[in-house]
């Protein structure tokens, strides 16, 4: 009797799950947005930076002799270099300090300079008073604070080192001070900080710029104004900042060698803690390629090495401090190698995040080892500044006086499109696989899973199956087939022509509403019709950094997004891959012939797989993106980093891509412009 009642249990599955597929549209039951892969694309992700890290944790245990030390020091400044790309031209500072403030210890210079061309710095240098001779030097870059220098923590540690008689430049960051890049009035239209500098920074990736970078650059021509000081001496130059500014700390070890110590604070962990923590960053705390490389925030410290280096943590802070621990374990191993085992240091505070009294009384003391300008243990006596005694202009802000990050931005995009001209056949496809680095897909169809129907679903058709395509390991696309005959577990075979629908946000939803799915219906009433949820979207939306930060500046799918950048995967070159995969899949169950179709975001995706798959005999995209030469010269563009290829204006533009498909019946519906990546 135990097989007839295996048999009859197995039977009433399926017809159960048939009648969910079929039951009628008036079904009062709510239809939730199917989710049914949540965590897919965030393990995926982890997965990968655990790999990178592995990869970086061998290279640092092959090391065993002073000699390994050194090759693996030059190492990492190279790598270093080939993610922040070349240098600037050093131009005139062209600097001026617009006023003076004098209080009993030090005096407070309101300094402006050019760190390029018409692009301001506003800084306050603190001079210590009555002090004979030269004395060290230290820039101050400051964290995600609206009013930058001011900022009380920043203020704090600038007068302490001026106190104790070292002469302090702390400078504003762009977006934050005096420097919002979107003004209205004397206002940012963004948040101050992280806003602005998504924003400008995911931007900036059309053209292969990087945020980074710039602030860097700012930190590196701040150290040139630092050292035209008579005051100043250059055999003690040091820099100090926290949580942003810690970023800007540490890129600047890896980049500028001229420091003498240095002490980022609540910033340096590991890539993987942060990753793992679901902790999105801005765009330049997240170097492009960077994990490929095998970098990690240790590195850019290590490219100092054995110099004086401070890590301050915080125990209760959202940046892991067993990260910090871990940093400061592979630094402690490269410096014994080097032969100064204690120039390397961590102190962890017990506060949250913050550069804390505790945690600057830490850097005084390590910065005074090194000096030797002060036996001082404790911070001295503070008076905190208004914000406008420390304001370089009379408003508070640059203003038109300096140019923007966007102005650099547009003026880049329209000099690349000038220089590169048309770009088609082989060459077009190339640069499709360079730019959103599309692996080459191994051999064979993908396997896929049959999915349990969900209950009724109010699409154009009397029932679907749904599939899950195994595009590369850990990843599927989910495809829903709509039919009309008897409910079937796989596709059936030999249907010569089938219509892909790649979904703009969700399949599931887009099914029970977009118009252009009716219209793909009445036109192909004899081929097989697919919507397809590509990976992040729909089906599979991460549920991760909070709830419902899918759409939000620093959610979701700009925390995937970002990843994907350091690991030389961008987003979107992995959904393109997901879509010629599914194409692979459909040709397995006889399909010869596909109708590419795509909407927003989706049709993105469809256009760049068109162009590289030749079965997809007709194109037609709607509310897909004019052109992203329109998007690096719109100020308030609205679409997600993830759609956002690096450096692609370099290469080519979607305008090249419609041209090579106009062969293939391509279709363009109501194209949208740079400002609606984010409609609905």
């Amino acid at each position: 009797m135990i097989l007839p009642r295996i048999f009859t249990a197995a039977f009433c599955l399926v017809l159960a799950t048939a009648s969910l597929a079929q039951k009628p549209k008036s079904d009062p039951a709510p239809l939730l947005p199917l989710n049914r892969f949540p965590r897919m694309v965030q393990e995926w992700m982890v997965g990968q930076v655990r790999a990178a890290e592995e990869r970086g944790n061998a290279r640092r245990a092959a090391l065993k002799t002073r000699g390994d030390a050194e090759a693996y020091v030059q190492s990492v400044r190279e790598r270093i270099r080939e993610c922040f790309g070349p240098e600037p031209e050093r131009t005139p500072l062209n600097a001026r300090v617009t006023r003076v403030v004098e209080r009993d210890a030090y005096n407070i210079e309101m300094v402006v300079f050019e760190s390029r061309p018409g692009f301001l710095v506003t800084g306050n240098l603190y001079v210590p008073k009555g002090r004979p001779g030269k004395m060290p030097g230290v820039i101050g870059v400051c964290g995600h604070s609206t009013n930058g220098k001011a900022a009380e923590a920043y203020q704090a540690f600038s007068q302490g080192l001026a106190r104790m008689g070292y002469v302090c430049l702390i400078i504003d960051p762009p977006g934050q001070g005096e420097r919002f890049q979107y003004l209205n009035g004397f206002k940012s239209r963004f948040n101050p900080g992280t806003g602005e500098h998504i924003q400008a920074g995911n931007q900036q990736t059309l053209v292969g710029e990087f945020l980074g970078s710039w602030f860097a650059w700012d930190g590196i021509r701040a150290l040139d104004y630092l050292l035209t000081r008579p005051e100043v001496d250059p055999a003690h130059v040091g820099v100090t900042g926290n949580s942003g500014g810690g970023t800007q700390t540490t890129w600047l070890c890896g980049v500028e060698p001229r420091w003498t110590m240095a002490a980022p604070a609540c910033f340096v962990t590991t890539f993987r803690r942060n990753a793992e923590n679901e902790l999105p960053a801005d765009t330049e705390q997240c170097p492009p390629r960077v994990l490929a490389l095998e970098l990690d925030h240790s590195d850019f410290l290590a490219a100092q090495a054995p110099k004086p280096t401070l890590i301050l943590a915080q125990e209760k802070d959202y940046f892991d401090a067993r990260g910090a621990t871990e940093a400061h374990q592979r630094l402690k191993t490269l410096y014994t190698l080097l032969g100064q085992p204690d120039n390397t240091r961590l102190h962890i505070g017990g506060d949250y995040h913050g550069y804390s009294q505790v945690n600057r009384e830490g850097m005084y003391r390590f910065f005074n080892l090194a000096t030797g300008v002060s036996d001082a243990q404790a911070e001295p006596g503070l008076i905190y500044e208004k914000d406008e005694t420390l304001w370089c202009f009379p408003e508070g802000q640059a203003g038109k006086a300096s140019r923007t990050l966007f102005s650099f931005t547009e003026e880049k995009a329209a000099r690349l499109a000038q220089e590169r001209g048309p770009v088609e056949g082989a060459a077009l496809q190339d640069a499709i696989r360079s730019v959103l680095n599309i692996p080459e897909a191994p051999g064979g169809a993908p396997d896929y899973r049959i999915l349990r129907a969900t209950g009724a679903r109010q699409y154009p058709a009397k029932g679907y199956c749904a599939y899950a395509v195994e595009t590369e390991p850990g990843i599927h696309a989910l495809v829903t087939r709509l039919h009309d005959d008897t409910l079937t577990s796989r596709p059936p075979l030999g249907q010569k022509r089938a219509v892909l629908y790649l979904s703009h946000r969700s399949a599931d939803e887009e099914l029970r509403g977009e118009p252009l799915i009716q219209q793909l219906l009445t036109e192909e009433k004899g081929a097989a019709f697919y919507a397809c949820d590509l990976r992040g979207i729909g089906d599979s939306q991460p549920d991760i950094c909070g709830i419902n930060q899918m759409l939000r500046p620093y959610g979701s799918d700009y925390f995937i997004s970002a990843h994907s950048l350091m690991l030389d995967r961008p987003y979107l070159g992995q959904r393109v891959f997901d879509a010629l995969r599914v194409i692979e899949w459909l040709a397995d169950q006889g399909h010869e012939e596909i109708h590419l179709a795509g909407r927003g975001w989706g049709a993105l995706a469809a256009v760049f797989a068109a162009v590289l798959e030749p079965r997809a005999r007709q194109v037609t995209l709607k509310n897909g993106l004019s052109s992203y030469l329109e998007v690096a010269r719109t100020e308030d563009y609205k679409w997600p980093y993830s759609m956002l290829p690096p450096n692609i204006l370099a290469h080519f533009d979607l305008p090249d891509c419609h041209a090579a498909l106009r062969d293939r019946s391509l279709r363009l519906l109501e194209p949208w412009g740079a400002a609606d990546g984010m409609n609905p």
